[in-house]
């Protein structure tokens, strides 16, 4: 019995370090390499899970990063809110600088289908009737501009689930 005991108070005396315990070990890494595992080092994830960090503008990276951070948004098992919890803000702000410094990358080829025309047509029109402005009127082509992504680079399935998101009021 006095070694079942044992194992109970090591097992209580050791819980309070378990609970912030990190998976990665991310000592020596600047803030934006772990970062690097789902968004790439170049800030182009490759996968379409992952949204392209590359050029998009700083404060716009800001911003998300602190929405994150304080559970303003959340995305598919909240993996970015626990891993923005981990930033400080001093990180926050070099994550966005370092990103936003990355080279661009091209634009995505439109893929020919329906869905595509309806997007091109929602993307340079909107829909004046639903009072639904262009895309392009905030994100002016793709390209940054002020706190507005880029959205031309990035991966269309990104994109459709974003607008999802945004459809069912799981962003704002």
């Amino acid at each position: 019995m006095a070694h079942r005991s044992i194992h109970v108070w090591f097992l209580v005396a050791i819980w309070p370090s378990l609970s912030v315990a990190d998976m990665i070990d991310t000592s020596g890494l600047q803030p934006w390499e772990p970062c690097a595992l789902c968004h790439g080092i170049d800030g182009v994830s490759r996968m379409a899970k992952f949204p392209k960090l590359a050029a998009q503008p700083e404060a716009y990276l800001v911003k998300q990063l602190l929405d994150f951070r304080s559970a303003h948004r959340l995305n598919d098992d909240n993996v970015m809110a626990d891993n923005a919890g981990l930033l400080s803000r001093k990180q926050v702000l070099a994550v966005a600088q370092y990103f936003s410094a990355q080279d661009a990358p091209m634009p995505v080829e439109a893929m020919e289908s329906v869905n595509s025309e309806l997007g091109g047509a929602l993307f340079n029109s909107g829909r004046p009737a639903a009072n639904l402005p262009a895309c392009a009127s905030c994100h002016v082509d793709g390209e940054p501009s002020a706190n507005y992504p880029a959205i031309t680079a990035q991966h269309p399935g990104y994109i459709e689930k974003q607008l999802r998101d945004f459809r069912d009021r799981r962003r704002q």
